[in-house]
């Protein structure tokens, strides 16, 4: 039985950090945002939810200055006070931010925004369990190849679900008439809102994938569509 204890730490350890990383992000984000008012984003935004067949799309303001958008796990959909001074000041339009919208729209739809909240607890406590017996094994290192096995995972589930939650967008851009143009020219330039440049860490270790990786998927889409598309 004691050989197992570890490793029930590490699931009690995780179902505790879920609960306390849900409890914390809401009150956080309770305590910074406001719902979004802007009458040229909201026409974009109805176009939207008329092709989801849905009354309205609420988006909230997240008072911080970094620029991005996000998915709470209770489906609730947030812009950044950064992202939206960049299309104050039109260095991003209102479609390539609504792209952003209907990206996050993607991540509430497919259960990404707590499925990655159940991940992080996951791999903290995989992390947990690693490094006890790494540690034993490898003196001094367990702890090194813990981190670095559960970041690369980490890594990859992210990138995966990235992907899925563009390909949500590009379908519902397009099917609201606003078309996928507006998504690949912000990913164009993401780079440079956000001050990377293409600098950090490299691209098997992001939890994004590299932007030209994103363009591709998504003209990959759009030429299958067109080959799909009945003929006259």
């Amino acid at each position: 039985m004691l050989k197992f204890t570890p490793i029930l730490l590490a699931i009690l350890y995780a179902l505790a950090m879920y609960q306390f990383s849900s409890w914390r992000t809401k009150r956080e984000l309770d305590a910074r945002s406001t719902e979004l008012a802007d009458p040229r984003l909201k026409k974009l935004t109805d176009r939207m939810a008329e092709a989801l067949g849905v009354e309205r799309i609420r988006v909230h303001l997240y008072e911080v200055d970094v620029v991005n958008g996000l998915a709470a796990p209770d489906g609730r959909i947030f812009l950044t006070r950064g992202f939206f001074e960049k299309y104050r000041r039109g260095e991003v339009s209102a479609e390539e931010l609504a792209s952003v919208i209907a990206h996050e729209l993607g991540h509430v739809a497919l259960g990404h925004s707590r499925r990655r909240m159940i991940d992080f607890s996951g791999q903290n406590a995989i992390r947990v369990a690693l490094a006890t017996v790494l540690g034993r094994l490898v003196p001094g290192l367990g702890i090194w190849v813990a981190n670095m096995l559960t970041t690369l995972l980490a890594a990859r589930l992210s990138r995966q679900d990235e992907y899925e939650a563009d390909a949500y967008a590009s379908a519902l851009l397009v099917k609201s008439g606003i078309g996928t143009a507006p998504q690949k020219s912000l990913f164009a330039k993401l780079e440079t809102l956000t001050g990377m440049r293409g600098a950090g860490m490299p691209a098997w270790l992001m939890s994004h994938p590299k932007t030209q990786e994103r363009i591709a998927a998504i003209e990959a889409l759009e030429a299958r569509w067109t080959r799909e598309l009945p003929r006259e």
